[in-house]
């Protein structure tokens, strides 16, 4: 064989024939075949030496309170992210970037109380999303509009408040139905009398005071325009019939003083 030619031919062969070595996995995490557990490691933040061939990644059980911008390496292979049972409550526009392979989330049990459309952008083949036991109240349905490819919603446990603030969401939930999982435990929290009543029990006719009575974002545009026009102009008609009404009284004083007769000293 040619390998055995001489020491240094010896040693370069056993080199070639040395296994890759494996990408570093983080200190607090335990990693095999693309999968990295970080569960229940009181991290605080998002381990950063992760290998970009991870699939998936189990972040549950944490102190995690926050994702800032770009909390996560680029991770072009990852379709697993878990981060249930930790502490966050702001997850930032930037957060996620990245991710765009990623598949299913889970945020539950957690302390978010509001989410932006921009916060899932990246994620385009998003088909699971769990938001169950949040403090959410309400939920712009735009974060959901954002996830094209979405199949299964999770929304249960939280304090949702069934005000017409609500509509928007009930409207998208009704209309993509089939997408909502646990939806018996999507209950009302707020106000009291409504306590425990499914939300998605309501119908048209439970929002018709709110339908009747909103108006749209182009009423209140038109308000603030006329409103200062309306009253420039008050001012100047009032300021007009004002001088009007003085020039006229000055002309009656000059007439009435021009036809009375002049008494003459000299008589």
């Amino acid at each position: 064989m040619g390998c055995w030619r001489g020491p240094s031919t010896v040693l370069a062969c056993l080199l070639l024939l040395r296994p890759l070595p494996s990408p570093a996995c983080p200190a607090a995490c335990r990693c095999s075949s693309g999968e990295v557990d970080c569960s229940g490691h009181a991290l605080r933040k998002v381990p950063q030496s992760l290998s970009a061939n991870t699939s998936t990644l189990w972040l549950g059980y944490n102190f995690i309170t926050m994702l800032g911008p770009h909390s996560f390496p680029p991770l072009p292979r990852l379709l697993l992210l878990s981060l249930p049972h930790n502490r966050l409550g702001l997850i930032h526009s930037q957060a996620l970037v990245g991710l765009g392979a990623l598949q299913e989330l889970d945020l539950s049990n957690n302390y978010l109380t509001v989410l932006t459309p921009e916060t899932f952008l990246p994620l385009t083949s998003l088909a699971t999303l769990n938001l169950g036991s949040n403090r959410l109240g309400e939920l712009d349905p735009g974060v959901l509009h954002a996830l094209p490819q979405l199949r299964a919603l999770f929304l249960q446990d939280n304090p949702w408040v069934c005000s017409c603030d609500i509509l928007p969401l009930w409207s998208w939930l009704s209309h993509n139905r089939e997408k909502l999982r646990e939806e018996s435990l999507l209950l009302c929290r707020v106000p009291e009398q409504l306590n425990k009543y499914p939300i998605m029990s309501f119908r048209n006719e439970s929002f018709r005071q709110c339908q009747e009575t909103s108006l749209s974002a182009q009423h209140y545009i038109a308000f603030l325009i006329i409103g200062p026009f309306s009253f420039m102009a008050s001012i100047f008609f009032c300021t007009f019939m004002g001088s009007i009404i003085v020039i006229y009284h000055n002309l009656r004083k000059e007439s009435h003083f021009s036809g009375r007769p002049r008494i003459c000293r000299g008589c």
